[in-house]
């Protein structure tokens, strides 16, 4: 309901609501949403069918599926266009949502081979030895058992888990020690602890600039921004490369949708 007030404020052409794949499976309240947003300056909007979207499809390192909406300013488009989304009519080469580019859960031609977390984490130095405050300060949780959420070893070789935006034991472990169940076994050869992943490894598993300040000290153990706050605001992102691609979708659309 906020979003639809910011939408009844601002008015844009188009907007991208983004939430958690399991809201598809809520009775009917993804209709009650896609209803809400449509009946927004007085029934102004024409909200496509939502669709899920696998991040590492579109080159995210990471296990994250989300449900997309996107809503289309009814005055703004033009008529043929409008009358043809009335129908329902939303032809391949008319929807907005983006071809995948990497092959997890698509086959589609011409995609290549998902991002491994190994290929955006072989160059990040161990917190003992960094200089960057969002690898410096990190997660202290307890290891809780294998049955309770956040307790698992990444997998260098493959994709992430989900970045979620709690930190307090449910983020993931960049590695387990041998009594934990540890498979990393070369890096426990090189003495490397066991440790939960920093706010930096879960930026870059999200495709955050490397550079990206998220942790930000303040006076000696104070924060500008805390590494608990900056595990919120990881989580809580759409993956820039995500949002890329949708952004370039559209982009190459919005001469066909709206009026000059």
């Amino acid at each position: 309901m906020w979003m639809k007030e910011v939408i009844e404020i601002t008015k844009p052409k188009m907007f991208i609501a983004e939430n958690v794949k399991g809201l598809v499976n809520l009775l009917d309240l993804k209709d009650i949403i896609q209803q809400d947003f449509a009946s927004a300056q007085e029934n102004g909007y024409i909200v496509l069918q939502p669709q899920v979207l696998h991040a590492a499809d579109y080159g995210v390192p990471q296990s994250r599926e989300r449900i997309f909406f996107i809503g289309i300013k009814k005055s703004e488009l033009r008529s043929d266009i409008l009358e043809e989304f009335e129908k329902g009519n939303f032809g391949e080469n008319f929807v907005p949502y983006p071809k995948p580019s990497h092959s997890f859960t698509s086959k589609c031609k011409g995609s290549i081979s998902p991002v491994k977390l190994r290929d955006i984490l072989q160059n990040i130095k161990e917190p003992d030895d960094s200089t960057d405050p969002s690898q410096i300060y990190f997660s202290k949780a307890k290891y809780m058992g294998k049955h309770c959420q956040g307790q698992t070893e990444i997998n260098p070789n493959g994709i992430g888990p989900t970045i979620r935006a709690e930190h307090h034991g449910n983020i993931e472990y960049r590695r387990l020690s041998i009594n934990n169940g540890g498979k990393i076994i070369e890096e426990l050869r090189n003495c490397l602890n066991e440790r939960r992943l920093t706010p930096r490894e879960c930026a870059l598993i999200q495709t955050f600039p490397p550079d990206f300040d998220f942790v930000i000290p303040q006076n000696g153990r104070k924060f500008l921004v805390s590494p608990s706050s900056a595990y919120k605001l990881i989580g809580n992102a759409v993956p820039p490369l995500l949002a890329y691609h949708m952004a370039k979708r559209i982009e190459k659309l919005w001469s066909k949708y709206f009026k000059l």
